[in-house]
């Protein structure tokens, strides 16, 4: 386990040793919350939905937690192409302590990033509706960045390039985030949407967190538990198979 502990904080200082990284990350999810949140607020107040912010913001955590996740595999690839990867896995230490190591190093700096967008939001007129469940809240973070980062060490693991990963990104993430509730409510949708916006595991991420954040979960915190729950332990299983039979 000291080799796992050795592994996260050695991504912890790779991320913040990057400033240009972490204002980077941050750039997306401001843009959410202003263009769409002041953009959209009078259309959504008049449709008789509220507070649009009050809304948007947990769907701009929950992206912000997705991306910096399942990007975090990149390292994978990037670690392969300049031999960073070989040495690692060359040291007496087992595969999975490798991957659990990055995982959770991935998944730590993924909830960093959702936290400052949450203290940004405030920004914005954001207000938390129940502080007694922000720690709830936190733990949800954390649940789907190890789910997603789990997933970009899977598919990170079976490519050699960046722009494979890149094609993958935009072929899964994207609709994963917009099919997953983050910019529009989930109820009232067309039968056959409604059955996707229910297969996207970030869907009960998203409603997890805005339950616990603005006490309005539209699936309801107890199925958004045993999904995260079942998701993230079946890509983590996924991911750490996957890491095992890489060849560097």
């Amino acid at each position: 386990m000291n080799a796992v502990y050795v592994l996260w904080i050695r991504q912890l200082k790779r991320y913040w040793r990057s400033r240009s990284r972490i204002v980077g990350a941050l750039g997306q999810p401001l843009m959410f919350l202003i263009a769409l949140g002041y953009g959209f607020g009078a259309i959504f107040r008049r449709a008789g939905a509220g507070n649009y912010i009050t809304f948007l913001v947990p769907g701009v955590i929950a992206q912000t937690i997705l991306f910096a996740a399942v990007f975090n595999g990149s390292e994978i690839i990037w670690d392969r192409q300049f031999g960073f990867l070989k040495e690692t896995l060359v040291a007496p230490v087992s595969r999975f302590n490798i991957m659990l190591g990055r995982t959770l190093g991935g998944a730590t700096v993924a909830v960093m990033q959702g936290l400052i967008v949450l203290g940004l939001s405030y920004i914005v007129g954001f207000r938390i509706v129940t502080y007694a469940l922000v720690p709830i809240a936190i733990i949800f973070m954390f649940v789907i960045a190890l789910m997603f980062t789990a997933l970009g060490t899977a598919i990170a693991s079976r490519l050699t390039d960046f722009q494979g990963f890149q094609l993958i990104m935009n072929f899964l993430v994207m609709p994963m985030f917009f099919l997953s509730g983050a910019l529009f409510p989930l109820s009232g949708l067309p039968k056959g949407l409604a059955v996707v916006t229910r297969i996207d595991p970030l869907s009960y991420g998203v409603d997890a967190i805005r339950g616990t954040l603005t006490n309005s979960a539209h699936l309801g915190l107890g199925t958004d538990i045993w999904v995260l729950a079942i998701s993230t332990l079946i890509l983590l299983f996924l991911g750490s198979y996957l890491f095992s039979k890489i060849e560097v």
